[in-house]
């Protein structure tokens, strides 16, 4: 049997589900009325459309979405972007909302959510289930993945990644493997991991990222189930009760797109998902948005093109070192090393710079903005400054972080709140 042959049958044998329902706590106000996955990135992208893309490319086109926390901007992007998939051809993209299939619970855990979406899964009548976070940036040809668990013969895979331990400690489930990778240790988000041998200073990570024998896992779910103690969680309940007596390997996630550097980011903070996108303006950013042959699926609304207007020596409408999205308008205006999403526009004399700007937002005239986040449909007063006092930025009720990055949402200006 031919590689891409035999790579087409594990893909086809394959059900996936994104586990998209997490609040995202540690990102405060981004997340009052969104969850996680449905945040925006990059320009014209959702988070849930990374891990989305990365099963399409993959050749995996069954797909389940579980959405739990405020999911109303998430399920509306799925069903828009991706909602064109043919059931009678063998894909599809389902949402799977908490629904008390089998309590009268809403999802408990990770582990619960799957358990409650078992009938569900057995109708696709998969080999192989892939679990996967909904709440990452990163690209990723799951075939290598599916490939090196069939090929290994675990009932189990975990993908990982090399991680500084400073980083990963009391964020990231934490394993140790022997000389063929198998796991022979697991501990979900210690307060100190364990270092691998050859670095001190790094550990294995889990990337949340799964692959299952459907059979084994609907006999660990149930058995799960059936613990009054368990937290019905894969990192705290189900991965150290099998790794003793069961195949569990790890996959590396180095060797993820054949060609392309590793690339995988946790945006679960403020200062996190502003670098991540920040890097992106770079002449060489570490994600390549504009790979054809690796293309990130979004929804998109038909939007006019951007535009620049006025060239007076001082209203010049400009934009640069920035990614600026269809339907944005800088009028007379600078804007210097900024991501704007869709429709924003930013009105004469303003100057905006080291900043993220998504969709609706409106910069009205002589404004300064620095290094800052401005949230859906923010209307930014006329001269108002932000970015460059925090004490002030404190006083007008918005956030600043841990690295000086100034978080301005709709609320916090007075205006109407549920902008999604």
């Amino acid at each position: 049997m031919s590689n891409i042959r035999y790579i087409s049958n594990l893909t086809r044998d394959t059900y996936a589900l994104i586990l998209a329902g997490g609040r995202g706590s540690r990102l405060y106000e981004l997340t009052d009325w969104r969850a996680k996955p449905a945040l925006y990135f990059g320009g014209k992208y959702r988070i849930i459309d990374f891990p989305l893309s990365n099963c399409i490319n993959s050749g995996i086109r069954r797909v389940g979405v579980v959405t739990q926390y405020k999911s109303h901007s998430l399920i509306r992007h799925v069903t828009r972007g991706w909602g064109h998939f043919k059931k009678e051809l063998g894909e599809s993209v389902e949402i799977l909302p908490a629904s008390q299939q089998t309590s009268g619970n809403w999802y408990q855990g990770t582990a619960d959510a799957v358990f409650q979406n078992i009938d569900i899964i057995r109708q696709e009548i998969p080999k192989y289930v892939m679990i996967l976070s909904g709440d990452h940036i990163y690209r990723m040809d799951y075939a290598g993945l599916l490939a090196a668990h069939a090929e290994s013969g675990a009932e189990m895979t975990v993908c990982c990644l090399e991680t500084p331990i400073d980083e990963a400690a009391g964020a990231f489930g934490v394993m140790e493997v022997d000389s063929e990778h198998r796991v022979i240790g697991f501990e979900e988000k210690p307060a100190e991991p364990k270092p691998i041998p050859s670095d001190p200073t790094m550990c294995l990570a889990s990337m949340g990222n799964y692959v299952f024998n459907t059979k084994f896992l609907f006999e660990q779910l149930k058995k799960d189930a059936n613990n009054e103690k368990s937290d019905r969680d894969f990192g705290k309940d189900i991965i150290p009760a099998i790794i003793e007596n069961h195949k569990v390997f790890a996959f590396p996630f180095s060797s993820a797109v054949a060609g392309q550097p590793s690339y995988w980011r946790d945006v679960g903070t403020l200062d996190s998902f502003f670098q991540a996108n920040m890097e992106l303006l770079l002449p060489t950013p570490p994600l390549n948005l504009y790979d054809a042959k690796w293309p990130i699926w979004t929804y998109q609304e038909q939007l006019p093109p951007a535009k620049f207007v006025f060239d007076d020596d001082d209203r010049r409408g400009m934009a640069v070192d920035s990614i600026v999205s269809g339907g944005c308008i800088i009028s007379g205006a600078k804007v210097k090393r900024c991501v704007l999403f869709d429709e924003v526009r930013v009105c004469s004399y303003s100057f905006v710079k080291d900043s993220v700007l998504l969709p609706d937002v409106v910069v009205l005239k002589n404004c300064k903005i620095q290094n800052a986040i401005l949230d859906r449909g923010c209307i930014i007063p006329e001269g108002m400054v932000i970015g460059y006092n925090h004490d002030h930025d404190r006083a007008k009720g918005f956030r600043v972080s841990e690295k000086g990055v100034t978080l301005v949402t709709r609320k916090m200006l007075g205006l109407p709140v549920g902008y999604e």
